[in-house]
C-alpha cells in the first residue's frame, strides 16, 4: 500500500478522532501528477487516496468496511491502474469484474474479498470520498450500476432509500427506487406470517 492522501498527511492510514477531518496530501503525492488530476476532477471532498497492490497469488479475506457506503455518506472509488483476468473481487458472493481504466464505486459496507490467481500484480487506486450532490447523482446516473444483495437489508432501511431516491428524481434514481420497491414488497410478504 503506497499513501497518497492520509490524516494529516502523515504515514498513518488511520484517522484518529482528532484528524479525521483534515486528510492532506502525503508527500507520496508528488511522484504522481496524473493521479493529482483525478483528484482535483472530484467535485466532492476527498478524504484518503492509496495505491494498493495485491501481488499475484495473494488474497484478502471476506470482510465489510463498517459505515463506508454511500447511503451512509461515504464512497469508495476502485479505478484499476494493472490487473488480470485471473483477479477474483467478490462482493456479497457475485463476483466483479474491474477492468483496467474503469472507475467502480463499492459499497464497502458488504461482505467483500479478493484473490489474485493471476501471475501478475493487481495495483488499484483506492479514493474515499465524501457523498455530495456532485458525486450522489454521478453515481445515480450512471448506466451501468451493479447491484449486489444485501440480505442484512431492514425494511426500514428499504424505505429510506426508496425516499431518497424519489427525492432526485431522475430517471436512474426513480428506476432504483422502483427496483428496491418491489424487494421492499417481496420482504414485507416473505416475513408475513
Amino acid at each position: 500500500m503506497l499513501p497518497l492522501r492520509t490524516p494529516d498527511g502523515t504515514d498513518n492510514i488511520f484517522p484518529d478522532l482528532l484528524s479525521a477531518d483534515c486528510y492532506k496530501d502525503h508527500p507520496n503525492m508528488q511522484l504522481f501528477p496524473s493521479v493529482k488530476q483525478i483528484i482535483d476532477g472530484l467535485q466532492c471532498e476527498v478524504m484518503s487516496v492509496r495505491l494498493l497492490n495485491l501481488t499475484a497469488g495473494s488474497v484478502i479475506k471476506q470482510h465489510r468496511d463498517a459505515e463506508l457506503a454511500f447511503e451512509k455518506g461515504e464512497a469508495r472509488l476502485h479505478f484499476p491502474v494493472q490487473t488480470n483476468a485471473e483477479v477474483e473481487f467478490y462482493i456479497n458472493n457475485e463476483r466483479v469484474i474491474m477492468n483496467e481504466g474503469e472507475c467502480w464505486y463499492i459499497n464497502a459496507n458488504l461482505l467483500h474479498r479478493v484473490s489474485n490467481n493471476g501471475h501478475t500484480d493487481r495495483i488499484h487506486l483506492v479514493i474515499d470520498c465524501k457523498v455530495n450532490p456532485w458525486l450522489e447523482q454521478l453515481i445515480l446516473n450512471t448506466e451501468i450500476i451493479a447491484h449486489a444483495p444485501d440480505e442484512n437489508r431492514s425494511p426500514d432501511l428499504l424505505k429510506q432509500m426508496i425516499i431518497s431516491l424519489k427525492e432526485q428524481n431522475s430517471p436512474r434514481a426513480l428506476q432504483m427506487a422502483d427496483e428496491l420497491q418491489q424487494e421492499y414488497d417481496t420482504l414485507l410478504l416473505s416475513n408475513q406470517p
